[in-house]
């Protein structure tokens, strides 16, 4: 995370719009919002920008403690509260003040001396009047805001950089600014190594499968909240990790159930996932092996290929396996072929069980995922392969490869230039890949051949 000068963490009971702040000051829709009481589960996470001035922000679920699922959610909102520089603790105005806001206010007031009161939904300036008897709070600041009519925001901005803005810690960022210069080309290549470092996984599977408690386990702490209630993730839940010099960007994703249970929340998490994928290098398919897989695990495993990720599959609930490692890897083939290239491991994310081992192999993954074949290494083995089997004819007419290319990385794709591309089979293709994995480390990555025409390519060059 970059240098921020400080965290502000939103806070208050279910359904008060403290997501809709959220996404006001971020000015995008980053959280799920509805008039579901309690839609936001876990801490969600945005750096934002006020007055030219970089600020963490914190999304808290709803202070509720009806049923275990929402203390857990309470817990992880306190501690996220303590632990910022300023709470906004945001209130419903359009019902009266309730001793359950009361009581979490000063509980909170008696950890962070900084909280600001924001009443939410005040639209106009009768229903500010009527708003007045929150002042019963004794709230060192105040301020009645509509999220939704973007009414009273800016005085909010104004009062929050003027409480966290620190001017020795602005010198010590403009000192660090104009320390010294560097050139453009120092810049990019700066700017190019940290983006390289930069690693974005994400957690999929179906509901239920474990998915937030390996999160917590990657991470070593309580980050997602973690319940027997399927669905329970519907925001996803983003972190991040160093590994050996590496940032990890771990997302756990909302579980995916079958269409036709699909419904409410749901469908907006679904396209928060799909829309994350776009942005995943790699996946953690993560299966659960206390009991059968199912026909919507293969799937939810269609994505991978869909959005060409790198993939491990990881085995998890190993401590209450329903059968032994033989028989659910025989399973596992005969359902999931197409990740026949994926490495697996079995994880028990509750006792930590091989946690260590999956963040050496995401390291490993991704090295294969990023590889760059030498164009003269990787013709010398394609003219290998073609003499140790060469082209099947087409009617008679010989197919010939003249060279390859790798044009692109994450996932390594290659050009196959060839006189006859509409006749290479996608047997010969699979042999050639094959090949290639004899040669170098492809575990966890698809290898995307393409057959392209010679004459084509010249006419492409012409233009």
């Amino acid at each position: 995370m970059d240098k921020v000068y400080g965290s502000i963490a939103i806070i208050g009971r279910p359904n008060a719009g403290k997501s809709s702040l959220f996404n006001r000051f971020c000015k995008q829709r980053i959280a799920i919002t509805s008039e579901i009481a309690g839609t936001t589960r876990d801490v969600k996470k945005a750096r934002i920008s006020l007055q030219d001035l970089p600020f963490l922000l914190l999304d808290t679920g709803g202070l509720d403690v009806k049923d275990a699922l929402f203390l857990h959610v309470f817990r992880l909102s306190q501690k996220a509260g303590e632990s910022a520089d300023l709470i906004l603790y945001v209130v419903d105005g359009k019902n009266p003040p309730t001793k359950e806001d009361k009581e979490n206010f000063y509980a909170l007031e008696r950890k962070n001396s900084r909280v600001f009161l924001v009443v939410n939904k005040i639209d106009n300036e009768k229903e500010k009047q009527d708003a007045w008897e929150f002042m019963e709070f004794g709230a060192k600041q105040i301020f009645f805001i509509s999220v939704a009519h973007n009414l009273g925001i800016k005085e909010l901005e104004n009062a929050i950089v003027a409480t966290l803005k620190n001017e020795s810690l602005s010198q010590l960022f403009l000192e660090s600014e104009s320390s010294q210069e560097e050139s453009l080309e120092e810049f990019l290549e700066e700017k190019e190594e940290k983006t390289s470092n930069l690693i974005n996984v994400g957690i999929i599977g179906r509901v239920n499968v474990g998915k937030s408690s390996l999160l917590n386990a990657l991470l070593g702490e309580e980050r997602s909240v973690v319940s027997d209630v399927a669905g329970t993730t519907v925001d996803p839940v983003d972190e991040q990790k160093t590994i050996k010099g590496n940032v990890i960007n771990f997302v756990d994703t909302a579980g995916i159930r079958r269409r036709g249970k699909i419904e409410g929340l749901e469908k907006f998490a679904l396209q928060r996932t799909r829309a994350l994928l776009e942005k995943t290098d790699i996946a953690l398919l993560v299966l659960d092996v206390s009991k059968s897989f199912v026909e919507l695990d293969e799937k939810i495993a269609g994505l991978i290929d869909e959005y060409r990720l790198g993939v491990i599959v990881v085995l998890n609930k190993w401590d209450i396996a329903h059968k032994d490692f033989k028989e659910i890897l025989a399973d596992f083939k005969m359902r999931f072929r197409f990740l026949e290239y994926a490495p697996i491991l079995t994880i028990s994310a509750k006792n930590g069980r091989h946690i260590q081992r999956l963040e050496e192999e995401i390291l490993r993954v991704y090295q294969n995922f990023s590889m760059r074949i030498p164009t003269s290494k990787l013709n010398a083995i394609i003219k290998e392969a073609t003499t140790r089997h060469p082209l099947p004819s087409d009617h008679g007419k010989i197919v010939k490869i003249y060279y390859a290319v790798q044009f692109e990385t994450c996932p390594p794709q290659i050009a196959l230039i060839m006189n006859r591309p509409k006749s290479l089979h996608f047997s010969y293709k699979r042999y050639l890949v094959n090949i290639l994995r004899e040669h170098f480390d492809f575990a966890g990555v698809r290898i995307l051949l393409s057959a392209r025409d010679k004459n084509a390519l010249k006419e492409q060059e012409q233009t």
